[in-house]
């Protein structure tokens, strides 16, 4: 990756950080973001686990902005020696361009939700998977314009800064359409929610895909306006 980009990408990582209220939960969804173990990150920073732990848990002193930079670095380095696989997401991320009339809306959070919560508050329905998960971010995607206008490229610029989040496709037939989409590209969201159909409507062969890769799938009827202000106006 350029270091332009890398440049970027990094302030962009340690500006949310240093800023957030809570850091040490922001520290942890990035490390989370990269797929990288605490063990590992602590063993390249010279550092015992416990160190990373505490920071993460709120239990030590906020790092100051050297040793969050420090901490940054060290992952985008880690990610470039597996090669950049994340590194090339986050950074095409800077530069993205959606239409609005793919993504509806986009939000991350700086501590983690748990998934039950998030699908309680826009009225789900488990069709598979499971619920004892956390998410970090939520994307409303119009389920018909993001397949007919979107790169396999563009189409992971859905995911915002983490996949570590909820995809709510709207009105959908069948769900089989988003799940062949994401079945093809590189990275898999926690959730995956159809709204506009119920549980029994759903294709057979989405639950297979979704089990696949791990991934829970629901189902919604509340309004797609409806979905979009509730969640905007929850206070986690």
């Amino acid at each position: 990756m350029k270091s332009g980009l890398r440049s970027q990408l990094a302030e962009k990582m340690a500006g949310e950080i240093t800023l957030s209220d809570s850091p040490g939960h922001a520290l942890k969804k990035w490390r989370m973001n990269f797929e990288i173990l605490p063990g590992v990150l602590s063993e390249r920073l010279g550092v015992s686990p416990s160190v990373i732990s505490d920071y993460e848990g709120g239990r030590r002193k906020s790092p100051g902005t050297a040793v969050v930079g420090k901490i940054v670095d060290t992952l985008l380095a880690i990610d470039e020696e597996n090669g950049g696989k994340h590194i090339h997401k986050f950074s095409t991320m800077l530069f993205s361009n959606v239409e609005d009339d793919v993504i509806y809306d986009l939000h991350e959070y700086e501590a983690a939700i748990p998934l039950q919560e998030f699908a309680d508050a826009i009225g789900c329905s488990l069709l598979c998977g499971s619920m004892d998960k956390v998410i970090f971010g939520y994307t409303v995607v119009n389920s018909l314009n993001a397949i007919m206008q979107l790169s396999s490229e563009e189409f992971n610029r859905i995911y915002g800064w983490s996949t570590e989040r909820a995809l709510v496709f709207t009105n959908v037939s069948t769900g089989k359409s988003p799940m062949v989409a994401i079945r093809v590209t590189p990275f898999k969201p926690r959730c995956v929610i159809l709204q506009g159909i119920d549980v029994p409507d759903v294709h057979p062969i989405v639950q297979k895909m979704a089990e696949k890769d791990r991934i829970t799938v629901m189902c919604t009827g509340m309004d797609v306006d409806k979905i979009v202000s509730t969640l905007r106006e929850k206070e986690w």
